[in-house]
């Protein structure tokens, strides 16, 4: 009796041996659906998109693979599931920050993204604060961050469901779902511009911030993006003074002119710009004078473009500047008498080339500018 009751305990750790081993066990099998990921930026933001990839393989899909509308999928929790928009577990959309999805705001973060298909070439987008559960099994109303109403179109035939991005720039994506013959895309949009200011502001309370060029950039991506063009003005005032690693050049100037411009202080900055004119090198004047035409102010560009030319005397491009003061304010005879000058110390093959180009042009009595 004794040796049967420890054969007998024996047997039952052997058993429990097994139902623990059996329990433990988690093979790294492929999947009949093999995942997949891909991401895209907009801006400094990041979108990724995680999901598994069915095939056709043959099979009726709309209607019938993926049912329309809402579904009692006959497991899990969920009384009516939609399509959990992929395979296996949830197919997962993140976002690094805010964004619009077809117009409706929706917070950074990750989602469970799922889909209702309807019969008539619409569709509603689901964003899921639940993202970690088995497909749509545990589906809960309750947990939508954001619905969404979408168009679908009809496609060439494609075997693998496929998520894309098919538009990008610089503000917004357009994400697709493509499978058999039916495409269902949506597109996100971003504030890319404050999203970008506050992480410079954020960025400037860090080691960037002890930085000039940092400052110069954050000033000259306000003023050429729509932001707080008085805050671009402090920004780039301590590029150039008051801090231990300020220092003005011709660069942050320029970037303040033009800030005091948008702020109707033209004067201003045309007077920031006379003042460091002294220090500027012979491409940075040649620069300054081009800037002058552009801004209508015709007269100054020739004086600059003078002045550069007599403290830089046979550098380039110093007549070929003269050309152009000339040219803008209407003197095209003394205009191509400095771009024949200009065409003797051009120092190379394609500044000659430009240079012979314009003197055709103001022949033809056409302004090089």
């Amino acid at each position: 009796m004794k040796h049967f009751n420890q054969l007998k305990y024996i047997g039952l750790f052997v058993a429990l041996l097994f139902i623990n081993l059996d329990i433990n066990a988690q093979l790294n099998l492929p999947q009949g659906s093999q995942m997949a990921s891909l991401s895209q930026t907009v801006g400094i933001s990041k979108i990724y998109i995680n999901y598994s990839r069915p095939s056709v393989n043959g099979r009726e899909v709309w209607g019938a693979l993926v049912p329309y509308g809402m579904n009692n999928l006959g497991f899990g929790t969920a009384k009516e599931s939609p399509w959990r928009a992929g395979a296996n577990e949830n197919t997962v959309i993140k976002f690094s920050h805010d964004v619009s999805i077809e117009g409706k705001s929706l917070k950074a973060g990750k989602y469970g993204l799922h889909m209702i298909i309807h019969d008539n070439d619409k569709a509603t987008l689901i964003f899921s604060k639940n993202h970690t559960a088995w497909g749509s099994y545990f589906y809960e109303s309750s947990e939508d961050a954001l619905r969404v109403e979408v168009n679908t179109s009809t496609i060439p035939h494609t075997e693998l469901l496929t998520y894309d991005f098919i538009a990008v720039d610089g503000t917004s994506a357009t994400a697709a779902l493509k499978w058999e013959k039916k495409q269902i895309d949506f597109k996100i949009e971003m504030d890319v511009t404050n999203i970008v200011l506050a992480d410079i502001r954020r960025e400037m309370q860090n080691q960037a911030g002890f930085s000039r060029q940092t400052w110069e950039q954050a000033a000259n991506y306000a003023s050429n993006n729509g932001g707080d063009l008085n805050e671009a003005l402090g920004w780039i005032n301590n590029a150039i003074s008051g801090q231990f690693y300020s220092q003005q050049t011709f660069a942050n100037t320029s970037i303040k002119a033009g800030i005091l411009n948008k702020l109707g202080r033209q004067q201003e900055g045309l007077d920031a710009m006379d003042a460091f004119l002294p220090e500027a090198s012979v491409l940075e004047a040649h620069s300054y004078g081009r800037q002058l035409i552009n801004m209508g102010k015709k007269e100054r560009a020739l004086e600059v473009f003078k002045m550069n030319a007599k403290k830089h005397k046979g550098s380039w491009p110093v007549n070929y500047g003269v050309a152009r003061g000339y040219s803008a304010t209407g003197n095209y005879k003394s205009a191509i008498k400095y771009l024949k000058m200009a065409l003797k110390n051009a120092p190379n093959a394609g500044s000659k080339g430009r240079v012979q180009a314009n003197i055709e042009k103001l022949e033809k009595g056409e302004d090089i500018n």
